[in-house]
């Protein structure tokens, strides 16, 4: 067994580390059963308000750095790397997210994986960073839907990693932002269907219709 596999397993499980679940157990609530009952900052924010959000930001991001910048730069003695290179980060980073949505410490139901990701974009693509945060901040600003922005803001990750990273396909960028791009717009394929109906809660107080009111 080489490194990469212990690695990605322990990326995953701490990706598993749900920040709003682990500070609900604190407050004795679980925010899967109010709001939209997704286990994510949105939801923190709209049903526990900023403080609290907030936490869950700090923890959702860390655990993406942590697994994509320190775990798979970790050298473990005596069992032989697989990855050496930028791919260890990758794939940690996906196994982190993947863990967050997936959280098996909490029955598999967790958030939508976008916090995640940006630790790890800060870990191992922080040049994706720009596009990715201005993308997300227009998107919610202009319609109010913070689905839309997380799910443009991760397929900005598709220009930037092949345009602006070095050697995207030798080292797994592309691979790794299609990758993510398809698993964020499936963990948000509910609100694609919400705003397909007319259903979708906006985030009336950051639009900019409504600055000027």
């Amino acid at each position: 067994m080489t490194d990469a596999v212990i690695k990605i397993v322990l990326a995953y499980l701490l990706g598993s580390v749900s920040g709003s679940l682990l500070l609900g157990q604190l407050r004795r609530v679980d925010i899967r059963t109010m709001g939209s009952g997704n286990a994510g900052g949105t939801n923190a924010l709209r049903t526990q308000g900023i403080g609290f959000a907030l936490g869950v930001v700090i923890i959702d991001v860390g655990k993406g750095w942590l697994a994509a910048g320190w775990l798979a730069a970790l050298e473990m003695p005596g069992i032989a790397p697989l990855f050496t290179d930028y791919r260890a980060g990758l794939a940690c980073g996906f196994a982190a997210v993947l863990g967050h949505c997936y959280p098996v410490f909490y029955g598999f139901r967790g958030g939508k994986g976008v916090a995640t990701l940006l630790g790890v974009l800060i870990a191992v693509a922080i040049w994706c960073l720009p596009l990715f945060i201005l993308t997300f901040l227009a998107a919610v600003v202009l319609t109010g839907f913070v689905g839309l922005g997380s799910i443009l803001a991760t397929l900005s990750l598709l220009p930037s990693m092949a345009l602006l990273g070095p050697d995207p396909v030798a080292n797994g960028y592309w691979v790794f932002a299609v990758a993510m791009a398809a698993f964020v717009v499936f963990t948000h394929r509910s609100n694609l269907l919400n705003m397909k109906h007319g259903e979708e809660q906006r985030f009336n107080q950051v639009m900019l219709r409504n600055w000027f009111k």
